[in-house]
């Protein structure tokens, strides 16, 4: 019998900005699933901040984005995004438990956006004119993985290594005094 440590779930044509959601998706890569919903929930009521680091144009400054290493303070609340993105790990996580995995161990280890194939509409323009008015939807795949508990490093007692140029000043040093 194959015991599998992973849960995963997947979302197709989420009615979402693809943009906003990629950034959702990276800022809570590498989360535990319990702190991971938290941060969610408190970006949705505006406690916490997504930082934009790659769609960043036209994005504002924050306040809140100087706890994160991004350059020029630069954040969003999509709440739009947030809630699907919380929708899925609620999906999960119940998907987990059929599974029978330990939820509160479970980390979100993997999770990508793609591009879903735009929506057309149309907008009506001066002079008679008809522009496209598109959508941009996107996919959503994440997969859970349960984590064995955390193992305190023993220490060694082996010096470190040091490299050729450091012995060599060292010896140096010694032959001088």
């Amino acid at each position: 019998a194959v015991v599998s440590t992973q849960s995963g779930h997947y979302g197709r044509d989420l009615r979402t900005h693809f943009k906003t959601s990629r950034e959702v998706a990276q800022a809570i890569k590498g989360m535990h699933l319990r702190k991971a919903q938290k941060y969610l929930k408190d970006v949705v009521g505006k406690k916490q901040i997504i930082p934009m680091r790659r769609f960043m144009g036209g994005v504002g400054r924050h306040a809140q984005t100087k706890a994160f290493n991004t350059s020029g303070s630069l954040g969003a609340w999509p709440k739009k995004s947030a809630t699907i993105v919380l929708d899925l790990l609620k999906n999960a996580e119940s998907n987990a438990e059929v599974k029978g995995l330990e939820v509160d161990s479970l980390v979100v280890e993997y999770i990508q956006v793609n591009r879903a194939p735009q929506m057309r509409r149309r907008t009506y323009r001066a002079h008679g004119r008809i522009n496209p008015f598109m959508c941009s939807p996107c996919h959503i795949e994440m997969i859970l993985t349960e984590t064995e508990s955390v193992v305190a490093k023993e220490d060694d007692d082996a010096p470190k290594k040091k490299s050729k140029k450091k012995e060599a000043r060292a010896r140096a040093r010694l032959g001088a005094e």
